[in-house]
């Protein structure tokens, strides 16, 4: 019961720091931060105690495979190297800086420990980057290498994590163990994944019920992560190959008055599981700080501060790096990436790539994960989420007026691509009544019509997002919602026909709506 009596006002609290972060226009976890940093210096609060692998598949799993989904293979291809080195060497370059800083203040932790440290606070993470990119309107091409980079650099982190643990626990692991599990690993995750998805579509569109959908979902994405620890593979490769094969292959399978009902949960499951991975490291470090001397305490939060700088400093150093490589005429690998206008645009796009380093849930859940038996986990823990802290604020509150100084602009390919589409699947759908009789089918014949009529008007070919008929259903919808509502007030209509009749003016509200 504790629990609950405080999980209730956090839950509701994180609800009015996301609308005043939606007011100021920074990211929402930048004040669950916040939120969890005041919980960590409250006096009391309920003692929670979660097991390390737990914290790895519940927080880390779900967010994968949301951000898999909504992943575009073909733009992440067309990007392939840039993303490439970020997930690689961006990640390779820091998690060295921060073990060999880790090491120079600290002579007595580990070399594995303190790689692991440097893979923990490594990858930025999907969630701040797709809260922060919803809010800047950033070049369509830095807005997919900065989700490519996010939704794969978690394999790499959490590689490079593993066997440094590994090695803790078993003293060391030679070079060729580390090469063989590369080469291995790397091509089985994704097999595994491809292969799982292919097994699991059919079975999931023969599912006609919400709840059960939504359950079966959840328990996939659980149970496969379970299955790839066991099986000594990349759990977060397997998740991300198993949902990217499902998002291109699975939405002919399902129907669409399933499929809207469960983005809506796993939007809101999302921001749960950030909300209370904020709010257990604040209830974690709490005991944590309390047991710090104040000698003991300035060392540590000095420790935990100079890990951000280097965070910050290595990866803005190799995008530095990176870009001057790039803008120099190497050849093919040389010239500027598709869609770069000049060296100027280049050069402020990097700026921001490299200020984008916002790390969160990833790096709190490995936090967690770290086994007890690991030299300073203690101070490590409080790395890690001073890191995420550090970098949520000073990184994701100062981003957008850093992209308005570096005067990018998106020429928005992916609205031209639906203005086109929009078109083509309006003319696919006239064609298919277009030997239907009746009244019925004259009045949706006029209204294709009219939609490819005004294509042809637009200059690029564009198909609109409403007609005029589009209109004027919207405002019969609200006479006949208004009228709805008055019938049950009056007693004429009982709540289970309300309820009906409801959904049906909500699906053609939104059928007639351009969003």
């Amino acid at each position: 019961m504790l629990l609950l009596e405080w999980l209730v006002p956090l839950l509701i609290g994180a609800v009015a720091l996301t609308r005043l972060a939606d007011r100021i226009g920074v990211p929402y976890p930048a004040f669950l931060a916040l939120g969890g940093a005041v919980l960590a210096l409250l006096p009391q609060g309920p003692n929670i105690v979660m097991e390390p692998d737990l914290a790895l598949a519940l927080f880390v799993a779900p967010v994968i495979v949301d951000t898999a989904y909504d992943a575009s293979l073909r733009d992440m291809r067309t990007n392939w190297l840039s993303i490439s080195l970020l997930v690689v060497a961006a990640v390779g370059v820091t998690t060295a800086a921060v073990a060999i800083a880790a090491r120079a203040m600290l002579p007595d932790l580990p070399w594995s420990a303190a790689i692991a440290l440097g893979a923990i606070v490594a990858p930025p993470d999907a969630t701040a980057a797709t809260a922060i990119l919803r809010q800047v309107h950033l070049p369509f091409r830095l807005s997919t290498i900065l989700g490519g980079e996010s939704l794969l650099n978690d394999a790499s982190a959490l590689f490079v994590y593993r066997l440094a643990v590994g090695a803790f626990a078993a003293g060391g692991i030679s070079p060729g163990y580390l090469a063989t599990s590369f080469v291995l690993v790397l091509p089985a995750s994704l097999l595994a994944g491809w292969l799982t998805a292919r097994a699991t579509t059919n079975l999931m569109g023969q599912i006609d019920e919400i709840g059960p959908a939504v359950i079966m979902q959840f328990s996939l994405t659980f149970g496969i992560w379970m299955l790839a620890e066991e099986l000594q593979l990349s759990a977060v490769l397997v998740l991300v190959a198993y949902a990217a094969t499902v998002a291109n292959n699975g939405p002919r399978r399902f129907r669409a008055r399933l499929r809207l009902p469960t983005f809506s949960v796993w939007e809101v499951v999302i921001f749960v599981l950030n909300v209370l991975a904020f709010v257990l490291i604040g209830l974690q470090l709490r005991p944590i700080l309390e047991a710090m001397s104040g000698q003991r305490l300035a060392f540590a939060l000095s420790f935990a501060f100079a890990i951000l700088l280097v965070c910050i400093l290595a990866r803005l150093a190799w995008v530095a790096f990176y870009g001057t490589i790039r803008a120099r005429p190497l050849g093919r690998i040389g010239r500027l990436p598709q869609g770069v206008k000049d060296g100027r645009s280049f050069a402020r796009g990097g700026v921001v790539i490299g200020w984008c380093g916002m790390r969160g849930i990833v790096t709190l859940a490995a936090a967690f994960a770290l086994p007890e038996n690991v030299p300073h986990r203690d101070l490590m823990l409080l790395t890690a989420f001073v890191v995420v802290l550090g970098t949520l604020t000073i990184q994701g509150m100062t981003l957008k007026p850093l992209v308005q100084w570096a005067g990018l602009e998106d020429d928005d390919p992916v609205g031209r691509e639906i203005g086109r589409a929009r078109t083509e699947i309006n003319r696919a759908a006239l064609s298919a009544i277009e030997s239907e009789k009746g009244a019925a089918a004259d009045g949706l014949r006029a209204e294709y019509a009219e939609i490819l009529r005004l294509a042809e008007d637009h200059p690029d070919g564009f198909a609109p997002p409403q007609t005029s008929q589009d209109a004027l259903r919207l405002r019969s919808i609200e006479a006949a919602r208004s009228r709805l509502h008055e019938m049950r007030a009056s007693g004429d209509i009982g709540n289970d026909a309300f309820s009906r009749l409801e959904f049906e003016l909500d699906r053609a509200e939104l059928h007639a709506s351009a969003v």
